[in-house]
């Protein structure tokens, strides 16, 4: 899904998945480059979508206090969280070198994605 996400959606430097391990995300699949492999709960984009079970779109990832720069090339960020049975299990991250890249529509769109991707999966706590 994260190869799907990279190779069609345009103007992305980074597509991935963070996975609920104990008390926080573990970096999952993904594709370009490097990214942080562990991101407390409540900390940075990913984090803060975990902590409060919803989707954050940041126009602008310099203003978004407490944001975890692992490529200092993005600009902007859309988090999805990864919700079944009302707990999260991770989050769909997707940066962009550009600023003002992700909309409402490319939310909506993640969203219903990540609907398909938790029906289709056996991913679980």
């Amino acid at each position: 899904m994260s190869a799907l996400i990279y190779q069609f959606l345009p103007d992305l430097n980074w597509a991935g998945f963070y996975f609920m391990r104990g008390e926080g995300l573990v970096l999952g699949p993904f594709q370009g480059k490097t990214a942080c492999v562990r991101i407390a709960v409540g900390r940075g984009v990913c984090g803060t979508a975990v902590e409060r079970k919803e989707s954050i779109l940041v126009p602008d990832v310099h203003a978004f206090p407490g944001h975890i720069a692992c490529d200092s090339a993005s600009r902007s960020e859309l988090v999805v969280p990864l919700i079944k049975d009302g707990r999260v299990l991770g989050v769909l991250d997707l940066d962009s070198p550009s600023p003002n890249r992700f909309d409402e529509e490319d939310r909506e769109g993640c969203e219903r994605f990540v609907q398909i991707y938790l029906q289709a999966s056996e991913i679980s706590l």
